[in-house]
Parts: structure tokens; sequence; C-alpha cells
């Protein structure tokens, strides 16, 4: 029996992101976004409903600044007083873990989605879904990109702007692009 593209996409194998079933899930995402994001802010509270629920987890002081985008949903993890300032997006085609304590600056941008570099199969919509984790207490500047599969240790800090193409090592601060260790 073959997979279907979405049972690929949770097991980390190449798919075609052009699935009518994931088209769907994406078009939940969507809507869940739409309404974190209009809801007037005495309405949604720190996060809307339907976020909240589309969510894998998400603790209850979570707050999450509207304008919000995700590809998904059901694949992010938010631990304790996880904050996401204004325009963060976290394309989640693989789980995202985020915990307890970080802070995600405006426009922070977090990708799992890294397409084939054949350009052939590139034109089939072939996609792979790798995982990024950030752990507790770290710290991303304003507009830094997290790129797939990125692992981001406990205490880090990303600063602003920054591209992160490398795992972070826990305690360590890291800018540029791509982002390397500054130096103390």
């Amino acid at each position: 029996m073959s997979k279907t593209e979405f049972e690929k996409m949770q097991a980390g194998e190449w798919y075609s992101c052009l699935d009518p079933e994931l088209t769907v899930l994406r078009r939940r995402a969507l809507e869940a976004s739409h309404e974190h994001s209009h809801l007037y802010p005495s309405e949604r509270g720190n996060i809307g409903p339907q976020l909240r629920a589309l969510f894998a987890e998400c603790a209850e002081d979570v707050r999450i600044e509207a304008r919000f985008h995700c590809a998904y949903g059901i694949n992010i993890h938010l631990g304790r007083d996880v904050f996401l300032n204004v325009g963060c997006v976290i394309l989640d085609t693989a789980p995202v873990r985020i915990g307890d304590h970080s802070m995600l600056g405006p426009n922070v941008q977090i990708y799992c989605a890294d397409h084939h570099r054949d350009p052939e199969l590139r034109k089939q919509h072939l996609e792979v879904a790798k995982p990024v984790t950030i752990g507790s207490n770290v710290w991303i500047g304003g507009g830094a990109i997290i790129l797939p599969g990125i692992t981001i240790g406990d205490d880090a800090i990303v600063g602003a702007g920054s591209v992160v193409t490398r795992d972070v090592a826990p305690g360590t601060t890291v800018v540029g692009n791509p982002a390397r260790i500054l130096p103390r």
C-alpha cells in the first residue's frame, strides 16, 4: 500500500506539496491564522481559539501577536511562556518545537520545507520536511530566518536579521548571514 503525500510529509520523505489533502490542511491553518489576526485583541486574548486548537501543543500562557502565519499548525509545539511577536511565520511541514520562556522578535521566519535541488524534480513540486527545534529561554531577534533541520540550544541568542544555516549550541550568540558565533 502506498503512502499518502501527508504520510510522506510526516515521515520526512519526499512528497508533493500540491496535494488535495494537504490543501485542505493548509486552508484550515489559513482560516485559523486569519481569525487570530482579525479578532479584536480584547476578544482574542493571547491567541485566537482556532489557532490554539490547531496546534499540536500550546501552553496556556503562550502569547502570539497578530499577524501570524503557519503552513499547517498541526506540527507546532509551544512550551510555557513562549512569545511570538508580530509577523512571525512558521512553515511547519515538520515538527517545530519551541521551548519554555523563548521569545521570537517581529517577522521571525521558521522554515521546515526544503525543495529538491534537481530542477526537474523541483518542477514536480517535491519537497522534504525537516524539523526545527528551539530550546528553552532562547531569544531570536527580529527578522531572523531559521532554515530547515536546525536545532537551537537552550539559552542561545540569534541576532536580528540573522540567517541560521547550522545548529546553534546552547548558550551561544550567533549573528549575520550566514549566522556565525559572536566572539566574546
